[in-house]
């Protein structure tokens, strides 16, 4: 039985940004902010607190979370990829806090120079600031079907992060087919390891559509009873550690395909497109959504 209702994690501000070769401004960034949160989505990623020798794109997330017009029934999250993050995700008023690891130890390694017990060790004083706080922190597990430099990832490789960041204090974790491979039955497996030892409704899936197969695996997610969908106005994204990773599955795409299930989202499709456009025309490319395309043209 699918899900009466979806809630929809909006991305695009910063796991869409953050891969552009071409940085946008704060100002711009505050702006998409600010009209993603007036399109009924409750849960929107909106900077990033790393270094930004490493992530040019995500510099100035302070000022991007002290110039937004906050609406009460919003989460603004940051990534906070270690302890200094978390400090200044603090100073900015970030409502929640975001910590990523990966089920390959190749993708770590090269994602973040470290192995994956490492990467979780660094967590913990993350995590314990955060609760000191009262801060909720969200997980993310990436190449949960393959990876870049060491091929397949197992389901039971997954399995073992997920539940390593849930028992570490991680409300959800968001499960990343980072460089897009999967299909429906092994997105499917992949859940069926997990819940054994994760509950479905601390799961969330983040889905890119290098192959076409972002929505395909989003309706194989929900057959399972999973409800909380990930992805990035126009498809913003990709990954510079996985080559030809293509962007997030869009927004726009995922409302399209909820709207004809009969999931309520409470998110409005012109109000979203209104983003799109937005952000399209201040990078100067193209949107990568279907939907977005085809409305546009009339269709």
């Amino acid at each position: 039985m699918l899900p009466e209702s979806v809630r929809i994690v909006e991305v695009g501000a910063r796991d869409g940004l953050q891969n552009l070769p071409t940085p946008a401004s704060w100002e711009v960034r505050a702006q998409l902010v600010d009209l993603l949160s007036h399109s009924g989505l409750r849960h929107i990623e909106t900077g990033s607190f790393v270094s930004p020798k490493y992530v040019p794109q995500m510099a100035g997330s302070d000022q991007v979370f002290q110039s937004i017009n906050r609406q009460s029934n919003v989460v603004y999250t940051a990534l906070t990829p270690n302890l200094r993050g978390m400090e200044d995700a603090l100073k900015s008023g970030a409502d929640e806090a975001a910590v990523f690891a990966s089920a390959s130890e190749g993708f770590s390694q090269k994602n973040i120079n470290c192995s994956i017990a490492k990467s979780l060790k660094r967590f913990e004083p993350v995590m314990e600031l955060a609760n000191q706080h009262d801060i909720p922190v969200r997980g993310y597990v990436s190449c949960i079907v393959s990876c870049p430099y060491d091929g397949p990832t197992t389901p039971q490789q997954v399995a073992e992060v997920t539940r390593e960041l849930y028992q570490m204090g991680c409300y959800e974790v968001s499960l990343g087919d980072t460089i897009g491979t999967g299909t429906p039955l092994l997105i499917k497996k992949v859940l069926e390891a997990c819940v054994r030892d994760v509950p479905m409704e601390h799961l969330a899936a983040h889905f890119h559509n290098t192959y076409g197969q972002a929505l395909a695996n989003i309706y194989a997610s929900l057959e399972e009873g999973l409800a909380v969908v990930d992805s990035a106005v126009a498809g913003l994204g990709g990954c510079p550690y996985a080559p030809g990773a293509s962007g997030n599955v869009a927004t726009e795409d995922v409302l399209y395909l909820m709207e004809g299930l009969n999931i309520k989202t409470g998110i409005q499709m012109d109000k979203l497109l209104e983003a799109a456009t937005f952000i399209c025309s201040q990078l100067g490319i193209s949107s990568r959504s279907n939907t977005g395309l085809a409305l546009a043209s009339g269709s």
